[in-house]
């Protein structure tokens, strides 16, 4: 499984609060933990570098793409996104986090706005598991506590997930949809809602125990190169 995990990595260089949090970026954390778990092939992309971290020879060799995305969405080139999304189809496995919903790929494979309502309060946030025979579930308790983390809530205008496998509950008195399993073309895709910069959501070892069962539910078997065209064939058996 080779996994590269994209990251604006915008904020760690301006908000010193951010910074104090995750001095090599979120990008780093999250790799980090990838790799604790047994996962070795492991890169990091972040989006100042040469062509946003993904030319095409290294999203051709990458199996999961882990997308960290906040305020810099549309600095994302509308052919890497395109590029993401034919990657998908063809089998590639996406795992969106947090503020990512509302990035181009994620945007782009699920056809809706995916906008939510939002509050960065940081408050108490109750994650449920509600489908706990899901891959992405596994080892991770009935529910897990974040003291203090960004608020979302429904409507989340995105598809019915084809699995839905957590619930949030915040103090607020607000629910959403945090754990959404997708399937697009010979893809998977799975989107986990916490991890908020200004909070140490990814150094929590059930975040990152959810992060890992994700890139290997979504990982591929194969991932095709060959670009999906209508084709004339020959019949099989003769007419």
């Amino acid at each position: 499984m080779r996994v590269t995990v994209w990251n604006e990595f915008r904020h760690e260089r301006a908000n010193p609060a951010v910074a104090a949090i995750y001095p090599a970026g979120i990008h780093a954390a999250i790799a980090q933990a990838l790799r604790a778990a047994g996962v070795e092939d492991v890169r990091t992309a972040t989006l100042d570098e040469p062509a946003q971290g993904l030319p095409p020879e290294i999203l051709a060799r990458t199996d999961v793409l882990v997308w960290w995305g906040h305020q810099h969405h549309d600095e994302v080139g509308d052919d890497l996104a395109r590029a993401i999304c034919d990657r998908v189809h063809g089998g590639m496995g996406l795992v969106v986090l947090h503020s990512g919903h509302f990035s181009k790929p994620f945007r782009r494979l699920m056809g809706t706005p995916c906008t939510v309502r939002w509050r960065a309060d940081g408050e108490l946030e109750r994650i449920w598991v509600v489908a706990p025979s899901h891959p992405v579930a596994a080892a991770v308790p009935a529910y897990f506590e974040l003291a203090r983390e960004e608020m979302y809530c429904e409507p989340f205008e995105v598809p019915e997930p084809d699995e839905l496998v957590f619930i949030s509950w915040f103090k607020g008195g607000e629910v959403f949809r945090s754990g959404c399993a997708y399937r697009r073309g010979r893809g998977r895709i799975f989107y986990f809602r916490p991890g908020h910069e200004t909070f140490p959501t990814y150094h929590d070892a059930t975040v990152q125990r959810v992060i890992v069962n994700a890139a290997r539910w979504v990982a591929p078997a194969t991932v095709t190169a060959e670009p999906f065209v209508n084709l004339r064939v020959d019949p099989v058996e003769p007419l």
